[in-house]
């Protein structure tokens, strides 16, 4: 076991590197650059006394250089760049729109993001497991049908729809400030206990909303898995030889089962990220999401080319925790197929 993890970690360290170039070119593929843009639209205006500061900047940031000098000056394997060590230095850019360090403009966005998505996930597994196992093991009954139901409304609700909606409620029922993470007094403010309680009652609108659509698609994934080993030739076997009903089903089948369910941790996470941006700007929370979308808009390429590096590592994260936990369940996998 401690073979495999020491492989599976080694791995990500290549895998990283070709996420990097792949992120480096997605951002180079707009044509200009967010410097280029304010030249252009100096010249355009007819004011001319900014270029020179802006022409410095672009020397300074090494924008004015080949496509590999620049990639290879981002991650910091190429040194000389005056204010910019890279990535690998600590260094993660400067951002031109906020015109300040990508570290200040992401560095409260960050947490709270982590935060987010490790409910989300939490909320989309605890929710889906036990409705999944119920309607494989009752299916058609009326149960299985109103969940499937409830399934299907939630994939087919907006997200941002649905977020006005539970917003409206919370603060009705509850009190809510709406939108954001916190309520406004704790905003800028040092985490005390009051902060962190506030945040933990905030979480539960965005966490329902954002993690709906997984939790659906959760939901039909496990059954449909659970009902194909509930119909193969061992379970009816173990039947009729007397195995209790619950310690068949946790025995056989659910562990087949959980495999690809367990496989998909790693897959939600840009899923939720990529698809909470809308819910983040509708409901105001501080999360990486609206900054990726105003840093591709503006092309502010070290914010952009560092927020998308960042959902890469933790989807690196999620893989991996989904592979160890599949090599806990299932012997074959960390063994290579040999056993």
């Amino acid at each position: 076991m401690l073979y495999y993890i020491v492989r599976r970690v080694l791995t990500m360290i290549p895998t990283l590197f070709v996420i990097s170039l792949l992120t480096f070119v997605i951002i180079e593929l707009p044509a200009g650059d967010y410097i280029s843009n304010q030249i252009a639209a100096l010249r355009a205006t007819g004011e001319s006394a900014s270029i020179a500061k802006l022409e410095f900047l672009r020397a300074e940031f090494a924008l004015d250089r080949p496509f590999l000098e620049r990639y290879l000056i981002w991650i910091g394997l190429w040194p000389g760049v005056h204010g910019f060590d890279g990535l690998l230095q600590g260094n993660w850019g400067w951002s031109f729109e906020y015109e300040k360090p990508v570290s200040e403009v992401v560095g409260p966005t960050l947490p709270l993001t982590i935060v987010l998505n490790a409910a989300t996930i939490l909320f989309v597994y605890v929710v889906s497991f036990p409705i999944g196992i119920y309607s494989a093991t009752r299916q058609y009954s009326w149960g299985d049908y109103g969940f499937t139901f409830i399934g299907y409304i939630g994939l087919a609700t907006p997200n941002f729809l649905l977020g006005l909606i539970m917003l409206y409620f919370a603060n009705l029922w509850f009190g809510l400030s709406v939108g954001g993470l916190m309520a406004p007094e704790y905003i800028g403010q040092p985490w005390s206990t009051g902060k962190a309680l506030s945040v933990l009652a905030h979480l539960i609108v965005p966490t329902v909303v954002i993690g709906t659509a997984g939790t659906a698609a959760m939901i039909r994934r496990l059954r449909a898995n659970l009902l194909d080993e509930l119909h193969k030739q061992y379970v009816t076997t173990a039947r009729a030889k007397g195995l209790r009903e619950s310690h068949l089903l946790v025995k056989y089948p659910l562990r087949m089962a959980l495999n690809p369910f367990i496989a998909d941790i790693g897959n939600l996470i840009p899923s939720l990220v990529s698809g909470s941006v809308i819910v983040s700007v509708v409901l105001n929370l501080p999360t990486v999401g609206p900054v990726l979308l105003n840093a591709l808009q503006s092309q502010d390429q070290f914010l952009a080319g560092f927020i998308l590096l960042f959902v890469a590592v933790l989807t690196l994260i999620g893989m991996l925790v989904s592979d160890l936990l599949l090599a806990v369940l299932d012997p074959r996998i960390r063994l290579g197929g040999k056993a």
